[in-house]
């Protein structure tokens, strides 16, 4: 018996299921969890199915979060989606309920929860939502909204199916979810477009990227430079891919103060494994995309002189 059985037979047992992800979502996170709802709803218009974790950071358009009492977590099962290690979880009242569910295709360095479904090879989370519909579509409802929220998260994920991790059965799934009534092209357009001030900031970056012999980029945005933009870390995002835009660049740093006076660390590749290097400095994820921390600007310069020698490494392999 598959995990996925054990999953839907854990949904059939319970009235009250609440669902998370993780924190400063992304589109494969509210994709993933939102869409996972709206089938839950469809499926046992019985039950009830709540979607939480706080503030969305300007994804408003996918999906918004709702507000639950801490009673309600009282007998009630728990599902995380997209989320590697529980301190990411937004929300962490997810402890209260009676049971949990893990829900991922990060590596799985934390298998907490009950049940643990995690499919490294899948795209996105939201993938393998769309699996777990596929495997019981006799038993299960899929929305329209749904599957506008699932084929976001696709996107999102896979960089417009251009990423390693998109597959020839991530794009199967992406047409059934694309033959379903939404506005795909509103849907993109919204997902595309960036505000002027991040426009800006893009400038920004490809003008102080610091690339050396090897590859290895780095990209530092002091706080005062966001504030300087009018921009919040959240909105970052959108500049991270734009040094894998150019051809000398094969792995790189994108390193953002926080108000608080550390730095925020999303990394990037195009071959060097660097997920080994977020997981030494409070962080995880995949192996060409993670994301870290750096208390100080000591351990920014650590960070990247990790990144060259990563490049490094990779160029030797190649050679040899």
């Amino acid at each position: 018996m598959s995990v996925r059985n054990d999953i839907l037979s854990m949904i059939k047992k319970y009235e009250t299921i609440i669902i998370h992800r993780h924190q400063r979502p992304d589109p494969d996170a509210l994709g993933s969890q939102v869409g996972l709802a709206e089938i839950l709803r469809a499926s046992f218009p019985e039950k009830n199915i709540y979607q939480v974790g706080g503030p969305v950071e300007g994804l408003e358009f996918l999906a918004l979060m709702e507000e639950v009492e801490d009673s309600v977590y009282q007998g009630a099962l728990v599902i995380v989606t997209d989320t590697a290690n529980s301190p990411r979880i937004s929300d962490n009242r997810y402890a209260l309920g009676e049971k949990l569910i893990k829900i991922d295709h990060h590596p799985n360095d934390e298998p907490y929860g009950d049940l643990v479904w995690v499919n490294t090879k899948a795209s996105s989370c939201s993938e393998m939502i769309m699996d777990f519909y596929l495997m019981f579509e006799d038993e299960l409802t899929l929305t329209d909204n749904a599957a506008r929220l699932l084929y976001g998260g696709i996107v999102g994920d896979t960089g417009r199916f251009l990423y390693p991790a998109t597959t020839s059965h991530t794009l199967e799934v992406a047409a059934v979810l694309r033959g379903c009534d939404f506005d795909a092209t509103a849907l993109n357009r919204e997902l595309e477009q960036i505000s002027m001030s991040v426009a800006k900031l893009a400038g920004y970056v490809y003008q102080n990227l610091e690339v050396d012999a090897d590859g290895a980029g780095k990209v530092l945005i002091s706080h005062e430079m966001l504030t300087e933009y009018g921009i919040v870390d959240s909105e970052t995002a959108s500049v991270v891919p734009l040094p894998g835009t150019i051809d000398e660049v094969l792995a790189w740093g994108l390193f953002v103060q926080q108000p608080e006076g550390y730095y925020r660390v999303r990394l990037r590749s195009k071959g060097p494994v660097i997920n080994e290097i977020a997981k030494r400095h409070h962080g995880g994820g995949h192996p060409l995309a993670s994301g870290a921390n750096a208390r100080d600007m000591d351990e920014v310069r650590e960070i990247y002189a990790e990144i060259q020698q990563a490049c490094q490494n990779f160029i030797q392999e190649v050679v040899e």
